[in-house]
């Protein structure tokens, strides 16, 4: 996909949502950082249940700790892995605490030394909650980046280099946002919807489908 035909992919998408959000409920960056770690492979409805009551208990760093991890299963128990995010939680908040005053850190680094941080949920939260231009490659985003022909890449890291190197700069912000939803709700991996997708005329993808499933495809 050629710059001219990625600035009108972009346009678009823009045109059709022109302040695109997170659809996870937050009300805070500590409350977006904990929303992020319970979403790995579970959605964002379920998650938004849970916190939904959770944070009208415990908000911060301190006050999940005062709840401890047996405090806090019975919010996130219809979540998978909740186990082990609910460990992770716990240990997470104590290093808020115990190094950075109880603030999430505005850096990478910080970011991805905490317990069930990864490179992906430090992008979501240097996006979202702080305003700098990083690109959250998950499983939707991955997919509309090879399947258009937008930003092909073997593997997430590469495709999310690809995408701050093609995404023209105006559009760099909020990008993040309109991949996911895009590939969420229209270029779904087995029924993508193209005959109702707006980007349709600027897209790759050979196997352009409106009903059928679509099989060895991302």
């Amino acid at each position: 996909m050629n710059l001219e035909k990625r600035q009108s992919f972009f346009e678009l998408l823009r045109e059709n949502n022109p302040h695109p959000e997170t659809e996870l409920e937050y009300s805070s960056p500590f409350e977006l950082l904990i929303a992020v770690l319970l979403s790995a492979q579970a959605t964002d409805i379920s998650v938004n249940k849970g916190t939904k009551k959770l944070f009208q208990i415990a908000n911060t760093p301190q006050a999940l700790l005062d709840l401890g991890e047996a405090g806090v299963k019975p919010f996130i128990q219809h979540i998978g892995l909740f186990n082990s995010k609910g460990k992770h939680i716990q240990e997470t908040c104590r290093m808020l605490m115990d190094l950075h005053g109880g603030e999430v850190p505005q850096n990478r680094e910080d970011l991805e030394a905490l317990p069930g941080v990864g490179r992906k949920t430090a992008n979501v939260i240097l996006n979202t909650a702080f305003g700098q231009a990083t690109m959250a490659v998950d499983t939707h985003i991955f997919r509309v980046s090879n399947r258009t022909g937008l930003a092909p890449g073997k593997d997430v890291v590469k495709v999310e280099e690809q995408l701050m190197k093609r995404v023209p700069k105006e559009f760099l912000q909020d990008a993040h946002h309109w991949l996911i939803l895009h590939g969420r709700y229209t270029c779904k991996a087995r029924n993508p919807e193209c005959q109702q997708c707006i980007v349709e005329p600027l897209c790759g993808f050979k196997q352009k489908t409106g009903k059928g499933k679509v099989r060895g495809h991302i």
